[in-house]
């Protein structure tokens, strides 16, 4: 937000790393300190006029913010990503950012719990079978996050449409995973093979990379990943690179998650008096993301209780 009038600063870099507002042409430096006005360029620049700035890391092909405290920024890495740097994938991103009218917690659940695929995905993903695929828990800890993850292993599992198309095989044996790897990236992947050939060069199948931003309580920003090896092509067209296949095909089925998260969002603005949540036996992942995520909101609280508090050293960052 520029400091001038409350307007977005969205406008254009210029040379050595300059942002220019839209509006006024009121021009910052990386620290967000204002540089230059050009309607008063004989006259000293209020201390006032600047920006907050965010820590930013590019890495792996991802680019972070780190929307907290910036000191603790030095002290926590991003997730690595190395799906998509890999010499023998081919990644494709999302066509752009996607701006859901919903609370990211919502599209972080609905990753983690695939027992929507039928009905919201039947006929392109998702069948009744894959609601009766068992699926097991794991959490911990990796790169100093908190993790939860679950794997659902079936035998015999014919493939919806889209999944033929993309991997080839009517029948096959199939290893999902759904792992939250921070409150910022849910890793998806999807190994296939005919029965007792996963691992060898039959195996096929991708990984997927959600990224999702919380903007406020009612909004997030949504991207994703596709990465297949990059000579795997698909059922229909030999010449067609999997993951160009997949990454044209799937937005048919990110926009029908995107109707189901903005109609759980409309529902959840209604007063709840008397509601009681219903779980089911599936939904032990997302409980557990929840308690994981509440966890690190109450980390943050206290964070900032103590810094209002007493003087002292920071204590680690909770935020992702």
């Amino acid at each position: 937000m520029s400091s001038f009038r409350e307007i977005r600063t969205q406008s254009k870099l210029l040379d050595g790393g300059h942002l220019e507002c839209a509006y006024h042409g009121l021009c910052y430096d990386a620290t967000g300190q204002c540089v230059a006005i050009p309607s008063q360029p004989d006259k000293a620049i209020p201390p006032q006029a600047r920006l907050t700035s965010i820590p930013v890391k590019e890495q792996d092909g991802v680019v972070w913010v780190w929307p907290g405290n910036p000191i603790l920024a030095q002290r926590s890495l991003p997730p690595r990503t190395p799906e998509i740097t890999d010499s023998e994938n081919l990644s494709i991103g999302s066509p752009g950012p996607l701006h859901v009218p919903a609370n990211y917690l919502l599209l972080i659940e609905n990753l983690l719990d695939i027992t929507h695929f039928y009905p919201l995905h039947d006929g392109n993903i998702g069948d009744k079978e894959n609601s009766k695929i068992p699926v097991s828990l794991d959490e911990g800890v990796s790169e100093g996050y908190e993790f939860v993850k679950t794997t659902r292993h079936v035998h015999g599992y014919q493939q919806p449409p889209y999944l033929k198309e993309w991997f080839l095989y009517d029948t096959v044996e199939r290893i999902h995973t759904h792992c939250m790897v921070t409150p910022g990236l849910t890793r998806v992947v999807m190994r296939v093979a005919p029965e007792g050939e996963i691992g060898t060069d039959k195996e096929r199948g991708y990984t997927l990379l959600h990224l999702h931003m919380p903007v406020d309580e009612r909004n997030l920003v949504w991207r994703w990943s596709v990465s297949c090896k990059k000579w795997h092509t698909t059922l229909s067209d030999s010449t067609m690179p999997t993951a160009h296949k997949v990454a044209e095909m799937f937005p048919e089925v990110v926009a029908q998650d995107q109707w189901a998260l903005e109609r759980q969002q409309q529902m959840m603005e209604y007063p709840d008096d008397g509601y009681s949540e219903l779980f089911l036996k599936t939904d032990k992942a997302l409980r557990r993301a929840r308690q994981i995520l509440m966890g690190l909101q109450r980390k943050e609280r206290e964070l900032q209780i103590r810094e209002i508090g007493q003087p002292g050293p920071l204590k680690e960052s909770a935020a992702a």
